[in-house]
């Protein structure tokens, strides 16, 4: 391949106004990138940005969550058979994306009495020497309750909203972030277990990693984004919105409203109520949920029919697809641009 043009821009087309945003990517290591599922080389005589759109595939989302959120897997409690599925799923899927493990393995372990958990962590480091010691915590919690009331002799509680959904989210943007190499700073992808039992896995490596004094800039929890808002309403909402300007930016790096606030969220006291949370407490840094779910287009919180049939992929897909130069803006921004508000 010939040399590669010394600063390849990737200019992400928004569905929404037609808004273009520009990110860096990194020059020494992205020599192609994946559009309609087909490899294009970039050569150094096309001067052109390389347009990126509909990135994420509708059929890997649904693919993901249909597994994760089968019966095969129980409902996904921890401790059980079911979420080392679900782990090991995970795991290959890091492992099949050159995403290498932060600690000695993929696992955090811990215990929650005499159950043994485990979040699994994937490390993509980043590729600009000083940025590269700051990292940005995408995550979602990847248990759920096992089982629920009897439905038409079903007891299976899948968890296909909650948190399949975020899940999937998480995985597709480490795939993402693997390819294209375009991340300054370094990344962790957490996935959680024993959310349900009281935010237990997240609160455990909160702890691990503020230990280990990492220079963490935000963390944003994805919860419950399977199925899409009101048309008259913003698409995602922002647990703790006043607390900081993520929406503001993050709107901002992708060119269009999609974060927006929730009137309830501090009536519901969202923010305390998501893995976001026990990173907040010990670092006292931008950390968010953000959800799709407003507690008035899903019926099934908790509920066996939380199930893969019931998730609108289109949506699941367009969301994880404008979320790219959102997160994208916020990994490359040259400083810490995302603040905590002055409370």
């Amino acid at each position: 391949m010939k040399k590669i043009f010394s600063l390849l821009v990737v200019a992400f087309m928004m569905s929404c106004g037609g808004q273009k945003q520009i990110i860096e990517t990194n020059p020494d290591s992205i020599e192609k990138i994946v559009q309609n599922n087909e490899e294009t080389e970039i050569k150094s005589d096309i001067k052109k940005d390389a347009v990126i759109e509909n990135y994420i595939k509708l059929k890997d989302v649904k693919t993901s969550l249909e597994y994760l959120a089968s019966d095969e897997l129980e409902g996904r409690n921890t401790g059980s058979k079911g979420i080392e599925k679900a782990a090991i799923y995970i795991e290959n899927l890091f492992k099949e994306n050159n995403i290498k493990p932060y600690f000695k393995t993929y696992r955090d372990s811990f215990n929650v009495k005499k159950i043994i958990g485990y979040n699994v962590i994937g490390y993509l480091e980043g590729y600009d020497p000083r940025l590269k010691n700051e990292f940005v915590i995408l995550g979602a919690h990847y248990d759920h309750i096992g089982t629920a009331k009897t439905v038409n002799g079903d007891v299976i509680a899948n968890g296909a909203n909650d948190d399949a959904s975020g899940t999937v989210a998480v995985l597709e943007w480490a795939k993402y972030f693997s390819k294209t190499k375009s991340n300054k700073r370094s990344i962790l992808f957490t996935l959680y277990s024993a959310e349900e039992m009281g935010l237990k896995g997240s609160g455990h490596l909160a702890e691990r990693l503020k230990k280990m004094n990492i220079d963490l800039y935000t963390m944003i929890n994805f919860e419950m984004i399977g199925v899409p808002r009101s048309n008259h309403e913003i698409m995602a909402i922002l647990s703790g919105y006043e607390k900081s300007n993520m929406a503001k930016k993050l709107n901002s790096y992708a060119g269009s409203e999609i974060i927006g606030f929730f009137p309830k969220a501090k009536e519901f006291q969202l923010f305390m109520r998501s893995d976001n949370y026990p990173f907040y407490q010990e670092f006292k840094v931008p950390s968010h949920a953000i959800s799709t779910f407003d507690f008035t287009n899903f019926d099934y919180y908790h509920h066996v029919d939380d199930e893969a049939d019931k998730m609108d992929f289109n949506h699941m897909t367009s969301f994880m697809n404008k979320m790219i130069p959102a997160l994208e803006g916020m990994i490359n921004a040259p400083t810490k641009e995302i603040k905590m508000n002055h409370e």
